[in-house]
């Protein structure tokens, strides 16, 4: 394995003109049904997507061929299960190893269009699951829709990293941005690591664990950032590189979704629904978590008046540790992703997890792009977040685990969440654009 992937990406070196092809049809592969078990695709996009960062590939072309090449992996996946129907068992690969397709099938059974948003990120399932949805005839509209959005969260997890790695590595960052990186890439992995152990052996206090190591890596960025320098630096070369004046009108559409007004109005909406519907310790955790992380965040930039960055759009104060967007915006989307995966396997719940910080990274990014906040400051916020909730959840289910919710209250919940996010950040944007233009 590890001489095939020296020698594609020694070729793919020396031939760059062919690397984008080559992304688009790695990603095909890598969510084509049984291909994409057979082939170890998750390391090869990686290791493609650091060459498409070494300056051969814009980030938004790696992650639109990513993006694209996953559809296709989708469609043609559907499209066998909806042709074979129940004689795709008969099929070679799948007659001699049945438990690929029962496990799928068992999956989607179970947990419908979610699967497919879940098992997006369950390497096994990712390939095999649109197939099981055109074998159990899932009407072609709903999955159309459903594969656009998982493939657009899964190229941005799967293609981001390696595409940032490879640009760090092509630009001339300050000395010490390597070793700063280490040292917070490794505080954010032992969080990771000892969050997704405690839950996957079903440590009662699992939560409480993932509270104590954000608060201690929280600590630890509130007294070294004035020695990350370099990696703010770093990482804000690397992301001012991809401006464009397109591109800076939907970062700023994207950012309006964490403005304090739009993140309060949602933090209602959410409560006030768990409320009405009598999800008592649903509201208390939600409540808990969204007014904890803005109290907490409040207090915390009085406490460190730090300079912002100086590529700005407009003139802002100089609070920006930690970056209030990216709390609020985590604070929620977490809140989502625990209520979500409530009831349901680990795995599951640490999937629905990685769901819900994906569009609050997003947010976060946005605050970084627009030149408003430095990388530590939408880390902080982050991490700050993430001790909030846990500890909220750690509370409200001291004596007995929180249940989930019934099916009906999410069909209420989702769209109406959406439509507000949506329709504000969107009055605000076309206001912004006004006030710029006029």
């Amino acid at each position: 394995m590890s001489q095939w992937l020296d020698s594609l990406t020694l070729w793919l070196g020396a031939n760059p003109e062919w690397l984008g092809l080559a992304i688009f049809l790695i990603a095909c592969v890598e969510c084509l049904a049984i291909a994409g078990i057979i082939v170890p695709g998750t390391i090869v996009l990686f290791a493609v997507a650091v060459l498409a960062g070494n300056g051969v590939l814009s980030l938004w072309e790696t992650l639109a061929l990513a993006y694209f090449g996953g559809l296709l992996g989708d469609a043609l996946s559907y499209s066998i299960g909806r042709y074979f129907h129940q004689d795709i068992r008969r099929l070679p690969l799948l007659r001699s190893h049945p438990q690929w397709l029962s496990a799928a099938e068992i999956y989607f059974q179970r947990y419908g269009v979610a699967s497919l948003l879940v098992g997006r990120y369950i390497g096994p399932l990712r390939p095999m699951l649109p197939m099981v949805a055109g074998m159990l005839n899932m009407p072609l509209g709903r999955f159309i829709v459903v594969s656009m959005l998982a493939a657009a969260g899964w190229s941005v997890a799967y293609m981001l990293p390696g595409w940032a790695t490879g640009a760090a590595l092509r630009l001339p960052l300050p000395p010490g941005f390597w070793p700063q990186a280490g040292a917070v890439a490794a505080g954010l992995a032992l969080v990771l690591v000892i969050s997704a152990q405690g839950s996957l052996r079903g440590q009662r206090h699992a939560s409480l664990l993932t509270a104590g190591s954000s608060l201690a890596l929280l600590i630890g960025l509130f007294y070294g950032w004035p020695q990350l320098t370099q990696l703010d630096q770093g990482l804000l070369a690397i992301i001012q590189e991809q401006r464009s004046p397109a591109l800076d009108n939907l970062m700023v559409l994207v950012t309006r979704l964490g403005d304090l007004q739009t993140q309060v109005a949602a933090g209602v909406l959410l409560t006030l629904v768990l409320l009405v519907t009598r999800q008592w310790r649903a509201a208390a955790f939600a409540g808990a978590t969204l007014l904890g992380t803005a109290l907490a965040n409040d207090l915390l930039k009085s406490l460190f008046a730090r300079t912002r960055p100086e590529v700005l759009l407009e003139p802002l104060g100089s609070f920006s540790f930690p970056s209030g967007h990216s709390s609020a915006a985590f604070a929620f989307f977490l809140a989502l992703g625990i209520l979500a995966g409530r009831g349901q396997p680990a795995r599951m719940r640490l999937t629905w997890l990685l769901l819900a910080c994906l569009p609050a990274a997003v947010i976060a990014i946005s605050r970084v792009y627009l030149g408003v906040h430095w990388p530590s400051d939408i880390i902080a916020g982050a991490v700050l977040a993430t001790s909030i909730c846990a500890l909220s959840l750690a509370l409200v289910q001291w004596r007995t685990p929180l249940l989930a919710l019934p099916a009906k209250i999410w069909w209420l919940l989702l769209p109406v969440i959406l439509a507000l996010l949506g329709g504000i950040a969107t009055w605000q944007w076309s206001a912004d654009l006004l006030r710029y233009r006029y």
